[in-house]
């Protein structure tokens, strides 16, 4: 893997017909929802909520959370979006914010829930664990378009980015740190934690609605502390085009805010009686 990864030049296109270009990084996309589909599945047959609900709160999920994770980068990158306005709708290259689809997802799931009558937590949690898993399996399309890379490195699983990709200040390296991979790793071991820590709380049938909701709040408030960590140490490495505010970059503030506020959370929750 490491010889292959450093040897090897991606390729954004998988193939093409009729003059139109199948990109790798939709198909990873797509294999990523796929497979977090399969988890909600797996999961419901727990949890015993309605399948048509399920097939619906994952339609709302898909729509939302590909708009917000779009306009979430598109603000990261307003100046390059401002002069390149049809950029906007090239969705193929690249450009999906997960913070973005993170907090619509929010939005959708306290809708579907108000309006359904559903426990916000319960559904949170079943879409919170299977979310890392999309994203391990998604990050690997940012690789084939050659993008979200780190800072230049002479480790010997560095990537070799084509000089129409790398930034100016960075023309004259070749090998870079394959962010792409440490979170797709990252997220396949926090995905690994949260399907344990799921079924270890699940595993015996209570009837105590209250500590239900706490195990819930816990998945929830996990895939959150985790992830915030993960991003917010990858920043350090990564080189793309954000706001940087008092040398930190903006997705680290948001970060940090997710991380507090799902700390304060938890402790809050252990602080009340079960």
């Amino acid at each position: 893997m490491i010889n292959f990864l450093h040897t090897y030049h991606p390729v954004s296109i998988l193939f093409s017909f009729f003059n139109i270009n199948i990109h790798y990084y939709g198909l990873f996309v797509v294999l990523g929802i796929l497979a977090s589909i399969v988890v909600i599945l797996i999961l419901n047959k727990r949890q015993q909520i309605d399948l048509n609900i399920i097939i619906d709160i994952i339609f709302w999920l898909l729509i939302w959370g590909i708009i917000g994770a779009r306009l979430y980068h598109i603000f990261l990158e307003l100046p390059f979006y401002l002069n390149h306005p049809l950029n906007i709708f090239k969705i193929w290259n690249g450009g999906l914010a997960i913070h973005g689809a993170i907090i619509a997802g929010i939005f959708v799931i306290y809708w579907f829930s108000k309006k359904r009558q559903l426990n916000f937590w319960q559904l949170s949690a079943i879409v919170a664990i299977s979310v890392p898993l999309a994203q391990a399996i998604g990050r690997w399309g940012n690789y084939f378009n050659q993008e979200l890379f780190g800072k230049p490195t002479i480790l010997p699983w560095g990537i070799p980015i084509d000089p129409i990709n790398r930034y100016v200040p960075y023309l004259n390296y070749n090998y870079f740190h394959p962010t792409f991979l440490y979170e797709s790793i990252g997220n396949l071991i926090i995905f690994t934690i949260l399907i344990i820590l799921h079924f270890a709380l699940f595993k015996k049938q209570t009837d105590n609605q209250k500590l239900i909701n706490k195990n819930y709040k816990l998945c929830v408030a996990g895939y959150a502390i985790m992830y915030s960590i993960l991003r917010f140490s990858l920043e350090f490495l990564r080189i793309d085009t954000t706001p940087i505010i008092y040398n930190l970059r903006f997705p680290q503030y948001v970060s940090l805010s997710i991380f507090f506020v799902a700390v304060f959370y938890l402790i809050s929750l252990f602080l009340k009686k079960a």
